[in-house]
């Protein structure tokens, strides 16, 4: 357990950081639900279930009518839910609902009329938000997963800082001919490498400046990059604990092979990758960045320092070029995170990742710790 002090969550922090908001500048709260009735009369409080949603109402709705507006000169301040998509990034439904039962569309009663928009959700809804925000010129953050422990820590973190590590180690990654990741499992290793073909990589760092339309993923602290191609072998971890070798051509998972767990599982996604073959395209290899505590939540623990991330599907929110209408099904066009790290995959040790860069071979991971390369680049002023 990570044991550095956070100061307490504060929103109005939370909000001065990442949005520097203007006088008078509207804002408003998205939740998903299942069951859309569930928001009427803020139903959805009662029922254990929705800890997230109820993260959103007492710890967001409620400190903006409290202080957080008067403070800021904020607008606005209203709830809204909408269907749970069932799926990471998946397109979002139109419709909106109120706490008094109205009925909204969010493309024209909502994304037109807000300046800042925060989403805090079960499913992520980054890509489809940033697609909305640059169409309506909104600012926004996506918080999905919230739990207490991202309250106390990845959201209570200052946004300024974060950024200038990101930063540090964004330009000691940046301009990589490729990474070249090795996974062991047992006693056998397995190697992928995703080429960058030498892009300039990206942060994820929690800042959404002023007339610059944009979505930040909370928590941040991430530097990543859109794979050019990718060819080799990972493991990867399914949900149940299920092991499987994903074998990578031309910049997509091509086939899983089962190592250890159930082979209906290995059997469905072997399906989806032949009916479907852009779900197995690798869309974004990010590192985190942050020193932060382990919340058994992806959208913080693919932040900590020493972790590293591929993803696959959707990747326009990043960049890419793989849109939702790639997909042959709309229920695919997802943007899934397969994080590795000690707490989400201890099976599968990351020996050492190297990056390639300038004729050079640098280490920049090793078993889950960052190498000497990216701890000097943190130390250097």
């Amino acid at each position: 357990m990570n044991d550095t002090k956070f100061p307490d969550f504060s929103l109005s922090r939370l909000l001065l950081n990442t949005f520097k908001p203007k006088a008078n500048e509207r804002i408003c709260i998205l939740i998903d639900l299942p069951d859309l009735s569930l928001i009427k009369n803020w139903a959805f409080l009662d029922n254990d279930n929705f800890s997230i949603q109820r993260h959103a109402y007492e710890s967001f709705y409620k400190s903006l009518h409290e202080n957080v507006m008067d403070e800021l000169k904020l607008t606005g301040g209203d709830f809204f839910a909408y269907k749970e998509t069932g799926g990471s990034n998946l397109d979002l439904p139109d419709l909106a609902v109120s706490p008094e039962g109205s009925e909204l569309s969010l493309k024209t009663d909502i994304y037109p009329k807000y300046d800042i928009i925060l989403c805090i959700s079960t499913y992520s809804a980054t890509a489809p938000l940033t697609a909305f925000a640059k169409q309506f010129g909104f600012r926004g953050a996506t918080l999905h997963g919230v739990n207490d422990i991202i309250l106390r820590s990845g959201l209570a973190v200052d946004y300024n800082e974060v950024s200038k590590d990101a930063e540090k180690l964004r330009l000691a990654l940046s301009c990589a001919d490729h990474f070249e990741i090795d996974f062991q499992v047992d006693d056998k290793i397995h190697s992928l490498k995703i080429e960058c073909n030498q892009q300039e990589a990206q942060k994820s760092h929690g800042i959404c400046l002023a007339n610059e339309p944009d979505v930040a993923n909370l928590p941040a602290g991430e530097v990543y990059f859109v794979p050019t191609g990718a060819e080799g072998e990972f493991v990867m971890q399914y949900e149940d604990g299920t092991l499987g070798l994903q074998t990578v051509e031309k910049g997509k998972i091509i086939r899983s092979t089962l190592i250890r767990g159930e082979q209906s599982i290995i059997d469905n996604h072997n399906k989806k990758l032949v009916s479907d073959p852009v779900t197995g395209e690798l869309g974004e290899l990010g590192f985190g960045t942050q020193e932060l505590p382990v919340s058994g939540r992806d959208i913080q623990d693919e932040k900590i320092l020493g972790t590293m991330h591929v993803a696959t599907g959707r990747s326009d929110h990043l960049g890419g070029s793989l849109t939702p209408d790639k997909f042959a099904k709309p229920i695919n066009a997802t943007h899934d995170d397969i994080l590795f790290s000690p707490s989400k995959t201890p099976d599968i040790k990351i020996r050492e990742v190297r990056m390639q860069r300038h004729d050079n071979t640098i280490v920049v991971l090793e078993n889950y710790q960052p190498a000497a390369h990216l701890r000097e680049a943190l130390n250097h002023s």
